[in-house]
Formats: structure tokens, C-alpha cells, sequence
């Protein structure tokens, strides 16, 4: 008889022999092989060969072995393991589904541990509040103050920015009325067919405009989902701000004895801080050209702040020792501009002019801005223009150029249904083709260490600070009186 149960050859008259001795010996006399005895005997068989088949034969005890590793599990597990999922687990098979069931939420305490530091040591630690870190900053929708209108430094920009150091800080500077905040609006944040009370900047409202007032005061700050600032000023030398301090009897600050030094001098460092804060300056003209203007920028650069060393310190700024001094790269725009103005005559000439007024200055005024480049003048050659500097010409914005063409429509009405003739691309294909040159301009790096948007938050403000402190603008403003 084999363990199994089954006779073989040969064997049947022992084994028989055998097995009733055995019962004689456990049950009671006069069993055969089809009684109990032989179910008695065969279930213990099959209970000590079932485990040999799943499981390694070991001296300890084969139940011990799972509790074992489920009690090992639970006390050096992940904080978040539920204990529903201990319980219900009894083998080596469930805790596998227990196991790969916590891979997802790992990236969320490791972004917990990361966000929240110290806080999230303990076991209760929301992933949510993890998550959340990692979100993009809240879109504007509208410009904030970062200079308000009494000169002084705001602080609500700083939710917006991010930790990062791929930024462009782009800041504009013209006299009044020449649509600095329109022109700033189309480069962020909208186009041309929108209406204007949206703009991001907003433009001088028709009762501004003929009161002679200015819409923008102080510096406002505009950030895009692209990671570009931009920063639309109050007008340069203001006849309407003069006019608003002698009116109303404003106090000036003590080494201001005159209200038009007073005027001209906030204007100095506002531009004095663009040109240390950002990586392009946009100087807006709606006619060519004023040659005051030009003398303006010429000692704004002068009073310009030193570029702050690596070892500066809170006291103020001091130049570097190898002399290296940051200059941004400055963009001379021609805003309004007639017909004739794009006459290739008339746009080298404006060149030969622009080139020699800043032949002395610091300022990277050429090099890096081509209206040839744009195709505005099919068939010109690049070698047109000797000297070539960051000139670009920007025509009136238009509604619609039907209106042009109704006029003519009674005397020729078969050239009424062609466009006219305008000698330049619409205002909608030249503000697309400006902005693309103004985001492709080179990001050279601010100070002598790298800086993120926070961080160039915190040193705008510092630079903000010394202008207004500075010896060389007191002195000046001496001078002047």
C-alpha cells in the first residue's frame, strides 16, 4: 500500500495483514479498510503534505512565520498606513496588495516633507497642503502698485513671484501722452482688438486726456504666465504733476526748494532705477525727436546707482573692483507714426541721429533690435543701414481701415474693394512683430550673483532705497536750484 492510499503489486496480503493489526491496536476490533480507521489515518497524511507544497519545511512552527512578518511590517511602516489594511490582511498575498497600494501617496509625503519642514514629522499630514506648494502662482489679471504715487516701496508683488531665475524685467520711461501704458498692455498681457478699459495697464480715459492729466503714477508692476515683468512708469517731467504740487500746496521734502526740481527729480530716479533693475528699457516718443529727452537719459545714466559687489553690504551700494558696471539694453520706439516716417530715406536718418546723440553713453543702444530682420522692408538689404540701433517705428493704432476706404468708394468704386495703401503691416502684425524682438532681447545677469524673482524683488527694493538716498541725486538737486 503506498502513502497515497492505493495497493500495488505484490503487496496487497501485508499491507492488509498490517493494517488490521493496526486497528486492533486503536479501534475497536472488527474494522475493515472501508471503516473509519482508514479516513482517520489518510486526513493526517493529507494535512502534513499540503503545507510541504506551498511553504519550505522549517523547524518552527509553519503559522508562526506570516504573523511574524505582518508584526515587523506594522511597526516599521510608512506613518500613513491605515490599520484596516494589517487587519485584513493573513498572508504573504494580501500584504503585497497592502505594499503596492502605498506607492502613490509616497510622492506626496516626500513633497510634504520637503514644503512643510519641521511641521510634517508628525503622523497626521494632509497631502493636499503638499500639493499645493507646487502650484503656479495666482495669474493677474490686472497691475499692482510696486511704487505707489507718494514714492514709497509696496510689497503686494511679492506673491507672485516664484524661485526660479529664467525672468525678463522690462520697464518703459516717455514724456506724457505718448502711450506708455497701451504699448506696455499689448506687450503682456493683450491685443489690439480688445477694448482699452481692459488693458492691464490702463490707458488716459478721453476726460483724462482733455484735462491734461496722466492716468499712471509711481511705478505698477505686471508679471506674465511667461515669467516676464513689466513696469509701467509715471511720466517723465510732468507738466500735470508739476501743476498738481504747485496747486495744491503739496509739502516738499526739505532739499527740494523748488516744485519743478522736485518734478524733475522723481523722474531722475525713476529712471535711474530702471536702468539698474532691468534687462530692457523701453523709451517711448510720439514725434522725432526731442533732444531734451536725450539729455535727460544722459544724466539719468550718469546718477545711475553703482552695480552692487559680491561682498556688499545693507549700508548701500558700492562699485565692483574690476570696474564692471550692468547697463540694460535700451530701445528707442517711435510711437504714432505717419506714413512718411517709414520712408526708407527718413528711417536712416533717424538712425544717423539717434546714433550720434548716444555715441557717448553706456547704454546698449543698438545691436540688438532690427526692424530689417522683421521683414517691414521687403527687398531692403541689411547693408542699408550703417549703423543700425534699436529704432522701431510703431504706426497709429487704427480701428478698422474700412473707414478709408468708404471715403473713396463714390469717386473709384473698383479700387474701393482693395485695401489702402498704408506704406506698412497693420498695427496688430507691427506690435506682434515688436513683441517678439522685446522677448528675444539677451537676460545678462542684473548683479554679480544670480538672482531669482524673489530675490530680485528684495534687491529692487534695496536699489529703490539708495536712489532716493542717494548723495548724487542730492547733489544734483542742488545744482539745479
Amino acid at each position: 500500500m503506498s502513502e497515497s492510499g492505493h495497493s500495488q503489486p505484490g503487496m496487497y496480503g501485508q499491507g492488509r495483514r498490517r493494517r488490521r493489526r493496526r486497528g486492533e491496536r486503536d479501534g475497536p476490533p472488527g474494522q475493515n479498510l472501508s471503516g473509519p480507521s482508514r479516513d482517520r489515518e489518510y486526513q493526517p497524511r493529507e494535512r502534513r503534505a499540503k503545507p510541504s507544497q506551498n511553504a519550505p519545511v522549517s523547524g518552527a512552527p509553519l503559522l508562526e512565520k506570516p504573523i511574524m512578518l505582518m508584526k515587523a511590517r506594522d511597526d516599521g511602516g510608512k506613518p500613513g498606513t491605515p490599520p484596516e489594511a494589517a487587519a485584513q490582511s493573513s498572508g504573504p498575498g494580501p500584504s503585497k496588495v497592502e505594499r503596492e497600494g502605498q506607492r502613490p501617496t509616497q510622492p506626496v509625503y516626500q513633497i510634504q516633507n520637503r514644503g512643510m519642514g519641521a511641521s510634517a514629522s508628525g503622523n497626521a499630514v494632509d497631502p493636499m497642503v503638499g500639493q499645493s506648494k507646487l502650484l503656479h502662482p495666482e495669474k493677474m489679471k490686472h497691475s499692482i502698485k510696486l511704487v505707489d504715487d507718494q514714492m514709497n516701496w509696496c510689497d503686494s508683488a511679492m506673491e507672485y513671484l516664484r524661485d526660479q531665475t529664467d525672468m525678463l524685467v522690462v520697464g518703459v520711461i516717455g514724456l506724457q501722452g505718448t502711450g506708455k501704458s497701451t504699448i506696455m498692455s499689448l506687450l503682456s498681457a493683450n491685443t489690439p482688438e480688445e477694448d482699452q478699459r481692459s488693458y492691464v495697464f490702463r490707458p488716459q480715459s478721453q476726460e483724462i486726456k482733455e484735462r491734461g492729466g496722466n492716468q499712471s503714477t509711481g511705478i505698477d508692476f505686471f508679471i506674465t504666465q511667461e515669467r516676464v515683468i513689466f513696469l509701467d512708469t509715471q511720466p517723465i517731467l510732468s507738466p500735470f504733476i508739476l501743476d498738481h504740487v504747485i496747486n495744491n500746496d503739496r509739502k516738499l521734502p526739505p532739499e527740494y526748494n523748488l516744485p519743478h526740481t522736485y518734478v524733475e527729480m522723481q523722474s531722475l530716479q525713476i529712471a535711474a532705477f530702471l536702468f539698474t533693475v532691468c534687462h530692457v528699457v523701453i523709451v517711448v516718443q510720439d514725434w522725432f525727436t526731442d533732444i531734451n529727452l536725450y539729455r535727460f537719459l544722459q544724466t539719468a545714466e550718469m546718477l545711475k546707482p553703482s552695480t552692487p559687489s559680491a561682498s556688499h553690504d545693507s549700508t548701500g551700494s558700492s562699485g565692483s573692483d574690476d570696474g564692471a558696471e550692468y547697463y540694460p539694453h535700451i530701445v528707442f520706439l517711435q510711437n504714432k507714426s505717419r506714413r512718411e516716417d517709414f520712408c526708407p530715406r527718413n528711417v536712416k536718418n533717424m538712425h544717423t541721429v539717434v546714433d550720434k546723440l548716444m555715441a557717448y553713453s553706456h547704454l546698449k543702444y543698438k545691436g540688438t533690435l532690427s526692424m530689417l530682420d522683421c521683414n517691414i522692408f521687403p527687398g531692403l538689404a541689411q547693408e542699408y543701414l550703417d549703423t543700425e540701433v534699436n529704432v522701431f517705428l510703431l504706426p497709429a493704432q487704427e480701428n478698422d481701415g474700412e473707414d478709408n476706404l468708404n471715403k473713396t468708394a463714390g469717386t473709384y468704386p473698383l479700387f474701393s474693394l482693395l485695401p489702402g495703401y498704408r506704406g506698412h503691416p497693420t498695427f496688430s502684425t507691427m506690435v506682434s512683430k515688436l513683441r517678439s524682438q522685446i522677448l528675444a532681447m539677451p537676460r545678462c545677469q542684473l548683479s554679480h550673483t544670480i538672482l531669482t524673482e524673489k530675490n530680485w524683488f528684495h534687491y529692487a527694493a534695496r536699489i529703490w532705497d539708495g536712489v532716493k538716498k542717494s548723495s548724487a541725486l542730492s547733489e544734483y538737486s542742488r545744482l539745479l536750484c
